[in-house]
């Protein structure tokens, strides 16, 4: 298959095996260098197999299923060939032994084709999880590069101030990108506390840029995206209540202003 699959409807009828000869293998050769489509497939799977389950469970009457096992035991004894008459317990005895032994076969079958079915839906799964886990690490590589070199981004040092934690920091921000990246290294907040960095703009109020926790010796680093065209006045640090605040509330640990 060169292209994606034209009918969307095709990921079940390969899941439900409807499937065959040039379709059925396209299907399969495609999957394997397209991750959107292997994510496809492995969600028709599920669905397919969670369609067992979807019926309620019903109990039938008792004189429902005495009325099946006499019918399988008529169909027995018809089926049965001709021999000495044997005793009533050595009959029924030899009776169940007919009916469970199939269905106890047919069980172990069933099952050990749903435990393959599943086992091959999880390693499908597995694959395309660490396959988005990559792509998601490559976009992030590229974003992170773009900031960095384009030539409209700043670099703001954030200076710690007296009487609070220890630590320095550095933001890098494109306001045309919509794009903030965050350096740092502080002493850990007080108990009940946590950091929050603020974009403080030229007009209008503190927008908030991340709540964070912070461990002795190990920086913190993250990058995310704002709403395009904020333009910075100056970044601020402030010691917040623990998860954060709508707005800056508590007293600023590392400023740093625009030039």
């Amino acid at each position: 298959m060169n292209g994606h699959p034209t009918r969307e409807e095709d990921f079940d009828l390969y899941a439900l095996g409807a499937l065959e000869g040039d379709e059925k293998l396209a299907i399969e050769s495609h999957v394997v260098s397209c991750a959107d489509c292997a994510r496809k497939l492995a969600e028709a799977e599920g669905r397919i197999a969670l369609l067992a389950f979807a019926a309620p469970r019903v109990e039938p009457e008792p004189a429902v299923k005495q009325l099946l096992m006499e019918q399988i035991r008529a169909a027995a004894e018809s089926a049965a060939p001709e021999r000495e008459p044997e005793s009533e317990r050595t009959t029924g005895s030899k009776w169940w032994n007919a009916v469970l032994i199939p269905a106890g076969a047919a069980l172990a079958i069933a099952t050990l084709l749903l435990w393959n079915e599943n086992r091959r839906l999880d390693q499908q799964l597995a694959a395309l999880h660490a396959s988005m886990q990559q792509q998601q690490q490559l976009q992030d590589a590229r974003e992170i590069a773009g900031l960095i070199t384009a030539s409209d981004t700043i670099t703001v040092a954030l200076a710690p101030q007296a009487g609070m934690p220890k630590g320095a920091a550095r933001v890098m921000y494109n306001a045309k990108m919509g794009m903030l990246m965050y350096d740092g290294e502080l002493e850990p907040p007080p108990s009940g506390k946590s950091y929050q960095l603020w974009l403080v703009p030229a007009n209008g109020s503190p927008t908030n840029c991340g709540v964070f926790t912070s461990v002795s010796g190990q920086p913190n680093h993250w990058m995310m995206k704002l709403p395009q065209g904020i333009e910075p006045k100056a970044f601020a640090v402030t010691l917040e209540p623990a998860g954060g605040m709508p707005q800056p509330t508590g007293p600023k640990v590392l400023v740093g202003g625009v030039s």
